[in-house]
């Protein structure tokens, strides 16, 4: 059991080098071949933007926006390898900063104008609190866009196979019951946590963003050529992405 956000980050530790690794040497087909470009065209032109990335990781997402022009980008995590990795990497426009996602009061208010949040919601144990941070240090009219697990799959998200192991269809089951799940990534096991649609959305709602866009994202028959290994996004949504807005 997770019980802490310390205890969370030292899943985090363990899993750091492999997940650097990968990110730097590695095809990353969920993030290069399935998430990327919805993320980027919800971004939209970065050029100029003041951008605040929660759960930067090693900063892989934050060198693409750099690159696509914003004239600043701040990445949190509460990884030190992590962020120690993007720290090597980074331009001048760049800042990397040991810092719970949670808690933002370092910031002033109003000084973002885009803020991401790339499958990291899903890793905090109040995702609430982030929300509610993100409208804070967001500019009127600045969008939060966040890439999630989807809660169809991450309630249980196991396939149901054939006596061949062939997969015949996912299995949703406690989808009602909130809370821990436990996954195997590059040999470590983490923690995420899920939540129901009507949690997540509420709590947009609740926190004043205004709901723009809600994309799940799959792939086309030549995005798979390139990434066969990505054929389950053709029958099932494992991923979700919202588009949020402070009026």
């Amino acid at each position: 059991m997770a019980n802490s956000s310390d205890d969370l980050n030292r899943e985090w530790i363990a899993l750091a080098p492999a997940w650097i690794k990968e990110a730097r040497e590695g095809r990353n087909p969920t993030r290069n071949g399935l998430l990327d470009p919805p993320m980027l065209a919800a971004c939209g032109d970065v050029t100029g933007l003041r951008i605040l990335d929660c759960g930067c990781g090693e900063g892989r997402f934050c060198r693409i926006l750099m690159e696509r022009g914003a004239a600043y980008v701040l990445g949190l995590d509460l990884c030190e390898p992590m962020i120690a990795a993007a720290r090597e990497l980074q331009s001048e426009r760049e800042a990397y900063r040991v810092q719970d996602a949670q808690d933002l009061g370092f910031l002033e208010d109003e000084t973002f104008d885009l803020v991401v949040s790339y499958l990291n919601q899903c890793d905090l144990l109040d995702f609430a609190a982030n929300t509610k941070e993100v409208f804070r240090v967001l500019k009127k009219g600045g969008r939060f866009i966040i890439a999630n697990l989807h809660p169809m799959r991450s309630a249980t998200g196991k396939w149901h196979r054939g006596p061949d192991g062939e997969k015949l269809y996912v299995t949703v089951d406690n989808y009602f019951a909130e809370g821990e799940r436990h996954w195997p990534i590059m040999g470590t096991m983490i923690t995420n946590f899920h939540r129901s649609l009507s949690t997540y959305i509420n709590t947009f709602i609740e926190t004043g963003f205004l709901i723009k866009k809600i994309i799940e994202p799959t792939i086309t028959w030549e995005q798979l050529a390139t990434y066969p290994e990505l054929d389950d996004e053709l029958r099932v949504p494992n991923f979700i992405i919202y588009i949020l807005q402070k009026p």
